[in-house]
């Protein structure tokens, strides 16, 4: 399903979270800007977890090398299929027929 929108500038999320913790709450925040509650609540619990307040999940840095880290295991699992089937197809191509030999 499509984002309905781009996401939401660092600068802005970042003022979210400094207003939850000056007090204000995700639900009055998201009535007064455009963001849901709980959109607000996710990134005050990421900015905890960048900060080491918390420890229930990824920090942004973990979360961006996780996904470098998958994309490569992607890449690297093509490269091995395509080399394998190369070498297959050689493999092949360099069998002698049966009946002649090769000298």
């Amino acid at each position: 399903m499509p984002r309905s929108h781009a996401p939401y500038p660092a600068a802005f999320r970042q003022q979210m979270v400094d207003l939850v913790r000056a007090g204000r709450s995700p639900e009055a925040l998201a009535k007064e800007f455009e963001p849901t509650a709980q959109a607000i609540r996710n990134w005050v619990k990421q900015d905890d977890l960048d900060q080491g307040r918390r420890e229930d999940g990824l920090s942004t840095e973990e979360r961006a090398e996780l996904r470098r880290l998958r994309r490569e295991n992607r890449q690297l699992r093509m490269d091995r299929e395509i080399l394998a089937k190369a070498a297959a197809w050689f493999a092949r191509e360099t069998e002698t027929p049966p009946g002649s030999s090769r000298s």
